[in-house]
């Protein structure tokens, strides 16, 4: 007989998932973890970040002084904003370890855990056998081979958070989500020359250009500096700073040197010495565990959830992912998890809340469409917190079927629920029409939005100079 009926490496949003789901079924769980509780969804990641961007943004409209009152003279005390961030995320822990301990179905082992053959793991000097397993040991940093991160000087999001001072100048190699979230958080608290570095001819390049445009003039607002089609050819600590060379846009070499270097290149996912070819586990090309079926592997008593596996790298969709595997393995013949449909949000100025196909996949996947752009500027709510720049761009096919939403813009992330749950189901614009918006409110953009495709706006594209406009493609 196993030790446990069902394994769970890793501990973070996939792992803890998936645990507290197998003991609502009775099953006696071995939760495996190699770091802190909660993993990157709490600590170096998705609460730290977002408190620090919540931090760094009241300050920043703190010291404003076109609101009626003028809060220039405001200092942010970098020490009290990491202890805030430092208690946002002991919270969020103690709620885990409060909710495990009252679990008793789930020992919560702590190590690092590696196969020796297929229903069999060590952790330390411990050996643990399983019927089922569950991989979700999360992501890593992805670094360059020519960069030497020294977790001072030259750093990744594992450390960025933790230095003793605000850098005086910092660069970023890397816009994409990572790389655009610390620019804005490091320049909202207004001590940081913040400087970002990108190959690409533009930032967030997996995104529609109009949605990238409007956060590139941000920065520009808040201090900044892009790099664009930059060839980083050096990094390398010198002293107190770090020298970067790199080849500009026009061909010339650039030679500067920065307080601190965020290396944001992406992440990769943290499948290294846990012995999965013992266990019968393939990966992918990209280091990520190969999907057979959902979150199922090519081991048959084995699933994957999370980072680990060639998706999104989510914390809600990791979460989704590991009930789902769990479902799965116990033959509850869960439905298909509708990757279309999966919500996100960029933490960047102004907010980006995202949800199924923009314009140019919807262009890649040879599909179809219409577009209705509507900008703020026309959204009383906008108009009432000041914040008129930005847009809510909705896409649907030409029959009406629901494709993507962007908005952007403040409280961007709670304007695409509803969306994303009509795309999963396959509903139409007329959903939307029918569905009563509070007021004043930001979904009140995706209405009207919807209601321009329907031919029922309240704006017309004709009077409001193009404020509100139909694209097709």
């Amino acid at each position: 007989m196993s030790d446990v009926d069902l394994c769970v490496i890793g501990a973070g949003p996939a792992g803890i998932a998936a645990a507290i789901r197998a003991t609502d079924l009775g099953k006696r769980v071995a939760l495996i973890d190699g770091g802190p509780l909660g993993g990157a969804g709490i600590i170096d990641g998705a609460l730290s970040s977002k408190t620090l961007w919540h931090l760094a943004g009241d300050f920043a409209r703190a010291r404003r002084s076109d609101r009626g009152y003028d809060g220039s003279a405001l200092v942010a005390s970098w020490p009290a904003v990491r202890a805030e961030v430092e208690a946002a995320c002991g919270q969020a822990t103690s709620l885990l370890e409060r909710q495990l301990a009252a679990l008793p179905l789930i020992q919560h082992v702590r190590g690092r855990a590696c196969f020796v053959d297929p229903h069999t793991i060590v952790v330390g000097e411990r050996r643990i056998t399983a019927d089922r397993f569950l991989i979700a040991v999360g992501s890593k940093p992805r670094v360059p081979a020519s960069f030497v991160v020294d977790c001072e000087r030259i750093v990744t999001s594992d450390q960025i958070e933790r230095g003793a001072n605000l850098p005086g100048r910092l660069a970023i190699v890397g816009a994409g989500i990572v790389g655009c979230e610390y620019a804005t958080i490091f320049a909202h608290l207004g001590r940081t020359r913040v400087e970002l570095f990108d190959r690409q001819p533009r930032i967030l390049p997996f995104e529609d250009e109009d949605v990238a445009a409007v956060v590139a003039k941000r920065f520009t607002e808040i201090g900044v500096q892009v790099h664009r089609k930059a060839k980083l050819e050096t990094i390398v600590a010198n002293g107190a700073g770090v020298d970067v060379t790199w080849i500009d846009a026009e061909g010339a070499k650039q030679m500067t040197q920065y307080d601190r270097v965020l290396v944001a290149t992406g992440r990769a996912p943290a499948t290294t010495g846990l012995g999965l070819d013992l266990a019968g586990v393939e990966l992918s090309d990209g280091g990520g565990i190969k999907n057979v079926d959902g979150t199922r592997t090519t081991a048959p008593h084995i699933w994957a959830a999370g980072d680990v596996t060639p998706e999104l790298m989510l914390a809600n969709l990791a979460e989704l992912e590991g009930r789902h595997a769990v479902e799965d393995m116990y033959g509850m013949d869960p439905p298909s998890i509708v990757h279309e449909a999966q919500p996100a949000i960029y933490f960047l100025s102004p907010e980006v809340g995202a949800v199924g196909l923009d314009e140019q996949k919807a262009k890649a996947a040879g599909i179809g469409y219409r577009a209705a752009i509507v900008e703020n500027s026309l959204n009383r709510r906008n108009l009432a917190m000041r914040a008129p720049d930005g847009f809510v761009k909705l896409l649907a096919r030409r029959d009406g079927r629901l494709l993507g939403l962007r908005v952007v813009g403040p409280q961007a992330g709670t304007a695409i629920q509803g969306v994303a749950l009509m795309i999963g189901q396959g509903l139409t614009l007329d959903a939307i029409e029918r569905c009563v918006h509070p007021h004043p409110a930001v979904t009140e953009g995706v209405l009207e939005a919807a209601r321009l495709l329907l031919g029922k706006s309240l704006f017309k594209p004709a009077a409001m100079g193009g404020r509100c406009r139909i694209v097709e493609g």
